[in-house]
């Protein structure tokens, strides 16, 4: 018998009830931030939601944003990018996860979720903040806008649509989360893949300076953002595709399912020009659209004020390879191929890596260049700016687990760390052959250790090792055991200075 009631929490907007959890905190679902986005109000900056009468029932997960489902060849991601699209137009929203005797005081932290700027959303399983409300902190999940409604760059419409939700859902959190018992001013802004190149962007962003003060960046890019010139070739082909001029108010006009549609028809468009490379290798057509990328703003002192904690998987690439049969089967042109994609020296970036890495097979050296080129070289350049104004701190990380899914081929991949830092490699879900941790006991000492490292640097601004600096760059490698090493990918990381 449960003699708790379960708790309900009054926002600007008005009250909501959670859900009272077995283990005593409490989560919140489904609680807008934003106004829904229809029709023109797609490609408008978010507003803030009206104001509700009564309890706002807060306890089932809502929609999310539009999206086509993601398959990744062999590899089972469902546990990463949810079950496709839950339709429903109210989807600007976030999820809390509190302690529940909370008292207003506790460090807050802001997940921003991957799915290459077209998927993901709050109701995928790996994004379950239990783990980190028991260990006393208020966690905030939320969805933002993604394809062409969140980041095609349309004339007539604000650029990065995704990324102004994310500082919309930041300034709710600064208004509203004391009363799930967060400290406003003890917010961490943290994100995955495209989440975490969101959340460079932000870093990047003068509009939400006060809004949050650290930020971990988990295999993200500081150099991952489109040129206006790259990303009008995007808007072209995708006005071709629905048969309309390229301008907001056309583009209004189309339901969310025709701009689905289309925006999972704009593969492979050459974005290479005189003075830039594709930064997604031909991975994804949208990214954040600046003349300026992030790395290079925080280099000129943008946020300067807020920690930052940044890393990358060992393996990265291996995702894009190894499940669609394409890692085994790597010649010595596909890994040429790679570098003349990522890189204007290719012949020197094969040799530098060939270098680094003697004994790799072609699958290992094409998914390094890979990697780098969509996450290290962009991460690199993001620790580097940020660890040249001292007046915050800096922290690199490189996460080494070698996921034995796959064969044991699918090793230390993206999106591989990210059970561990929700402390959730217990799911049933991620075990098997062809699950994201394979089909072996995963070391669950590594997911409480890498979990509280999170919630430490969130309260305290430190996780426990040397910080990065321009000379030393100290890195912790995560593995069964943690070794911290200075520079430890000097060759491959100069190669892309």
């Amino acid at each position: 018998m449960n003699h708790h009631p379960d708790p309900v929490v009054t926002t600007a907007q008005g009250a909501v009830r959670g859900l009272r959890q077995d283990d005593g905190t409490a989560a919140f679902l489904n609680i807008p931030y934003a106004t829904p986005p229809r029709g023109a109000g797609r490609f408008a900056p978010p507003q803030p939601h009206e104001p509700w009468d009564g309890i706002r029932d807060a306890t089932m997960p809502g929609p999310n944003a539009p999206q086509s489902e993601r398959k990744l060849g062999t590899v089972d991601m469902s546990p990463y990018f949810g079950a496709g699209w839950s339709r429903g137009e109210d989807y600007l929203t976030v999820n809390v996860w509190t302690p529940a005797a909370a008292n207003g005081d506790l460090p807050v932290m802001v997940f921003v979720h991957g799915g290459g700027f077209v998927a993901g959303s709050t109701r995928s399983a790996l994004y379950d903040g239990s783990a980190f409300a028991r260990d006393g902190v208020v966690l905030v999940t939320l969805n933002y806008r993604l394809g062409i409604s969140g980041f095609l760059d349309i004339p007539g419409a604000p650029a990065n649509r995704g990324l102004l939700d994310v500082v919309a859902a930041l300034r709710w959190v600064r208004e509203n989360i004391a009363a799930f018992g967060g400290d406003p001013h003890k917010v961490t802004l943290f994100g995955q893949s495209a989440g975490a190149t969101i959340v460079g962007g932000v870093l990047g962003t003068p509009e939400a300076g006060g809004l949050f003060r650290r930020a971990i960046v988990q295999s993200g890019s500081g150099l991952g953002a489109f040129t206006t010139e790259q990303a009008a070739r995007v808007t072209k082909a995708a006005a071709e595709a629905l048969g309309i001029e390229p301008h907001v108010g056309t583009f209004a006009d189309i339901p969310d399912e025709r701009l689905v549609e289309a925006a999972s028809r704009l593969a492979g468009i050459d974005l290479r020009t005189d003075t830039h490379y594709d930064p997604l290798i031909g991975l994804s057509p949208f990214s954040l659209v600046l003349d300026t990328q992030p790395a290079e703003s925080v280099a000129a002192g943008l946020s300067a004020d807020i920690d930052l904690l940044i890393g990358t998987n060992t393996e990265e690439g291996n995702l894009y390879l190894v499940p669609v049969g394409m890692y085994a089967t790597s010649t010595a042109e596909d890994v040429e191929d790679t570098a003349a994609r990522s890189h204007p020296n290719p012949t020197r970036l094969v040799e530098t890596y060939r270098k680094a890495h003697p004994e790799a097979s072609f699958g290992e050296l094409r998914s390094a260049i890979m990697g780098d080129a969509l996450f290290g070289a962009g991460s690199w350049a993001l620790a580097g700016a940020h660890a040249a104004h001292p007046q915050s701190a800096t922290f690199a990380y490189e996460f080494a687990w070698r996921s034995p899914a796959l064969d044991g081929e699918l090793g230390a991949t993206h999106a591989v760390e990210l059970p561990f830092v929700f402390d959730l490699a217990q799911l049933p879900q991620l075990r098997g052959a062809g699950a994201l941790l394979g089909p072996d006991q995963p070391p669950v000492e590594l997911a409480a250790r890498m979990h509280q490292t999170w919630v430490r640097f969130a309260r305290d601004g430190h996780p426990g090792w040397d910080p990065y600096d321009t000379e030393r760059r100290a890195t912790m490698r995560i593995d069964a055991e943690w070794t911290q090493a200075d520079d430890p990918r000097g060759q491959e990381r100069r190669a892309w200075i």
